[in-house]
């Protein structure tokens, strides 16, 4: 391709100087058509193809490529052809004598021709947009998947990331919760992908079919909600933005804490910290722009919402409740009865009618076991053979007192000393363990070992009044009579041992 400056002198030449384009030719050594073009440009024009090329070993299949490929669209991406297996197919069963590498660049100009445009869009005050993202961190000294929730309003670019266990319903509505109560309001309308946890259904004319908690989400804090297309993750593309820039800076080096309640206690500060960044293409800052969308939201802010997974179901004959595939237990008196569990972020509670009956920590293991050790002494009472089998005692850990106390009321009353201990640990039903660990020593130092004396030494510990101990008032408590010593008797121990 000749020098732009060869351009120059040549245009020179023939339009200021007055050459003619074969005197041109003849100075500068070229052909003069070569002269024709540099009068027609001002630079090289480079190559110019005036047909398309041809393409005789492909062309006649290009038809069934086109097919392969569109057909493609509908299928799920890990699934679709590549360029080497759309050879191998042409080659196998249409008898294609050519090489892979003219299948390959067709291959990539259509995929070139066929990928999405978009138009820029705007975003007026109010309006908002929720995704979930993934991480890894390390909470509690084990590392872990994280699982966060990104609420964006595009129109300031504010954001708020609050970090999760797992992604259900519960996190996806105490999400919510806590992004409004961050901002202060309501906004108008929030778009989201077609999530399982708000979508139950995606209809034949494009309605969305929504599931009851997130009904009663949109019900209580009165926002319109909006979806993207399936699959289709541009659609929200601000909070797709937001969950790749929270993942490379709030969680990059990767975040230890002790507890998920530190982690986000990190993460709001670093969303509070980005309102002060100004985005390129923006004359103000993040927290500039946000004063037009808090302006926008609805004010004031509901009471908070019960942000819980509600499960109607029957306790087992084990007294345990199954949730989301862990069982946690039930008062025995609630055996076989219908429940409602109520599944949060950090607790599982569980009602019989108007009581709750139960709380636990929530548990993100699989088939574990949650046990109260409190809910089955009632039956261990009466059953007291199951008292070294019984698993929810297993892993209790009582202090050294309650060691003591079991082994003096077996040497003292055998099998009745069981259930007499059993009875000690049900005034934890009702007691701080504090105060019946504290009576139990007591007791123990007092010499006065059993349940009426621990009882009375509680009751005295609380009311803050000193301890009477009347073995007429407790029958049951041990008791020692001493009697004079009496020569006669030991005179007649000598005649014993003599004969």
């Amino acid at each position: 391709m000749k020098q732009v400056e060869l351009y120059a002198k040549v245009r020179y030449a023939v339009q200021i100087e007055g050459l003619s384009e074969r005197a041109a030719a003849r100075r500068f050594g070229i052909d003069p058509r070569t002269v024709a073009k540099m009068l027609a440009f001002s630079v090289p024009p480079g190559y110019r193809r005036t047909k398309p090329p041809a393409r005789p070993k492909l062309d006649a299949f290009i038809a069934i490529i086109d097919r392969i490929l569109a057909e493609d669209k509908g299928r799920p991406k890990k699934q679709q052809h590549t360029a080497k297996r759309i050879f191998e197919r042409l080659r196998d069963e249409h008898g294609f004598a050519g090489g892979i590498t003219i299948v390959k660049d067709y291959v990539a100009g259509w995929r070139q021709r066929a990928r999405e445009m978009f138009v820029p869009l705007m975003h007026s005050p109010g309006h908002a947009q929720a995704d979930f993202g993934e991480a890894i961190g390390i909470i509690g000294g084990a590392e872990r998947k994280i699982h966060f929730f990104a609420f964006d309003l595009p129109h300031s670019d504010a954001c708020f990331v609050v970090a999760y266990p797992a992604e259900t319903t519960e996190a996806f509505c105490d999400g919510h919760v806590q992004a409004f109560t961050f901002f202060g309001g309501v906004p108008k309308s929030i778009l989201y992908d077609n999530t399982k946890i708000a979508v139950a259904r995606i209809l034949g004319d494009g309605k969305r079919q929504r599931t009851q908690t997130f009904s009663e989400l949109q019900s209580h804090y009165l926002f319109d909600d909006r979806f993207g297309r399936p699959g289709k993750g541009n659609d929200k593309g601000k909070v797709e933005g937001l969950v790749g820039y929270a993942r490379r800076n709030f969680l990059v080096p990767i975040p230890v804490f002790d507890s998920f309640e530190a982690l986000n206690a990190h993460l709001r500060a670093c969303c509070r910290k980005r309102m002060s960044e100004r985005l390129r293409g923006h004359t103000e800052t993040i927290g500039e722009r946000l004063e037009r969308d808090l302006a926008a939201l609805r004010k004031p802010l509901p009471p908070p919402y019960d942000a819980c997974e509600k499960v109607a179901t029957r306790v087992s004959s084990l007294s345990l409740v199954r949730y989301r595939r862990n069982d946690y237990s039930v008062p025995t008196s609630f055996g076989h009865r219908e429940v409602i569990v109520r599944g949060y972020v950090h607790e599982v509670v569980i009602a019989c009618g108007a009581e709750v009956i139960a709380r636990h920590p929530r548990s993100y293991e699989r088939e574990d076991f949650v046990f109260d050790p409190l809910h089955y002494l009632a039956l261990i009472e009466q059953k007291i053979n199951a008292l070294d089998q019984a698993a929810p005692l297993a892993d209790w850990k009582l202090p050294d007192e309650f060691t003591t106390l079991r082994r003096l009321l077996e040497m003292r009353m055998g099998k009745k000393g069981k259930r007499e201990f059993v009875q000690v640990l049900r005034l934890m039903e009702t007691f701080r363990i504090e105060d019946v660990t504290a009576a139990v020593g007591d007791a123990i130092a007092r010499g006065a070992v059993g349940f009426d004396a621990i009882k009375h030494l509680v009751l005295c510990r609380i009311e803050r009044r000193p301890p009477r101990l009347n073995m007429t008032v407790y029958p049951y408590l041990p008791t020692v009579t001493v009697a004079t010593t009496s020569a006669r008797a030991y005179m007649d121990l000598l005649v014993g041992a003599a004969s």
